[in-house]
């Protein structure tokens, strides 16, 4: 589990496709100070687990349901990425709960800097919209982001980025009409799960 607390922005070294998958290598020398093979590691916020370590640098397949979701697809070497290890059984919940498990992508569609901080509107798909709640939690490349206002209409999300968060993610220099991933409150769709599944009973469930 990630809790959307960047560590670090590291860079696509290498993306090689294959039939219906990628092999992404990533370089990132925080993350990969204490990586194993089957480590898993936030590509912006894609979960990856670890395959290959070397030097400063991590490889990680990507399947083909990840690069349908994601903006990994469009990943090219040079590329600044947001790096996130799990987060440790003793350490600070920083964020809020992010699974690493992107629900798709969005877009930017507009900037307004203020004196000290930056208003970003990104529009997220039209199925993805019942799970944001203005004030609510939002992950957008890796990045825990409270949301705003939703006053640009229920699929255009606003979120406040302060200096730190401009310098140090790849929300810093997103530019209009560049897709960013969307990860949104998993809570969210456990509450409507459990508001609209049926309710099974021993007579309504087949005998094994």
């Amino acid at each position: 589990m990630f809790t959307g607390i960047v560590e670090e922005l590291g860079q696509v070294v290498e993306l090689v496709p294959g039939a219906d998958s990628a092999r992404v290598t990533v370089r990132g020398p925080l993350v990969t100070s204490d990586a194993v093979p089957g480590a898993s590691i936030a590509v912006n916020g894609v979960c990856l687990t670890v395959v290959e370590l070397a030097g400063d640098t991590f490889t990680a397949d990507v399947m083909a349901e990840t690069l349908k979701r994601s903006s990994l697809r469009t990943a090219a070497p040079g590329v600044p990425v947001n790096l996130e290890r799990p987060l440790a059984a003793n350490g600070r919940f920083g964020g809020h709960v992010v699974q690493g498990h992107v629900d798709g992508t969005g877009t930017v569609v507009e900037r307004v800097p203020g004196d000290n901080w930056e208003l970003v509107r990104v529009e997220i798909p039209a199925e993805l919209a019942r799970y944001v709640v203005a004030k609510g939690s939002i992950t957008i490349d890796g990045v825990s982001l409270t949301i705003a206002d939703l006053t640009d209409g229920p699929t255009v999300v606003t979120v406040s980025l302060i200096p730190e968060t401009l310098s140090r993610t790849t929300l810093g220099h997103r530019a209009v009409g560049e897709p960013v991933n969307l990860e949104v409150d998993v809570l969210a769709k456990y509450v409507e799960r459990l508001s609209t599944a049926p309710t099974f009973t021993e007579e309504t469930v087949a005998p094994r």
